[in-house]
């Protein structure tokens, strides 16, 4: 069975992103360390598991991206969570290259109804961990299925007062065990928690 993976960026006292959403924070502390790091996590992945809003905003932005993420973005496979059922849009593209990362999102699975029953699902098949991407809200769902087993939370040196967070209304404590601990030097600290 393969692991189901969610790494997430959030400010020094708990948040995902500010009240209204952004989250443009997260870039400001970044280098060049801590990018190659989240890169090179990002292409262990075997599917990139999202939800709707998020895929929405991925979408039609990766297939013209060029930065370092753009090609584990672009190339591995994806699935969109939703509630209410979704058509994926046709995604512009100029070129081959971006015609062929644009059919990874297009060709990204949909799937409705139960999200742990999917979730395991996706599990068991065969191949690389899954990679859990997107919102507060998806997130926060997610964590409550009970089936993630490692939590790679990226700890800015920001304190934003006041924000979107993940692990708010737990039904129950969530038992971590600290795995590992990277410190990069603009202030970033990675922390990999195992269930």
């Amino acid at each position: 069975m393969r692991k189901l993976i969610m790494q997430m960026s959030i400010s020094a006292d708990g948040f995902v992103s500010g009240p209204d959403g952004r989250a443009d924070w997260i870039h400001k502390a970044s280098d060049e360390t801590s990018r190659a790091w989240a890169v090179a996590q990002c292409r262990e992945a075997g599917l990139i598991i999202m939800g709707r809003k998020s895929f929405e905003i991925m979408a039609p932005y990766w297939p013209t991206a060029t930065g370092p993420f753009a090609a584990p973005m672009n190339e591995t496979p994806k699935a969109v969570f939703t509630q209410q059922g979704f058509t994926i849009p046709a995604i512009p593209a100029e070129t081959p290259e971006q015609a062929k990362a644009a059919a990874t999102w297009t060709g990204a699975r949909v799937l409705t109804g139960d999200l742990a029953t999917h979730v395991r699902q996706l599990k068991s098949e065969p191949g690389n961990p899954i990679y859990a991407a997107g919102g507060a809200g998806f997130m926060r769902n997610l964590i409550a299925t009970g089936l993630i087993d490692e939590y790679r939370l990226i700890i800015h040196p920001l304190v934003l007062g006041a924000g979107l967070p993940i692990f708010n209304g737990l039904a129950q404590p969530l038992d971590l065990k600290l795995a590992d601990v990277k410190a990069f030097p603009g202030g970033i600290v990675a922390h990999t928690y195992h269930v």
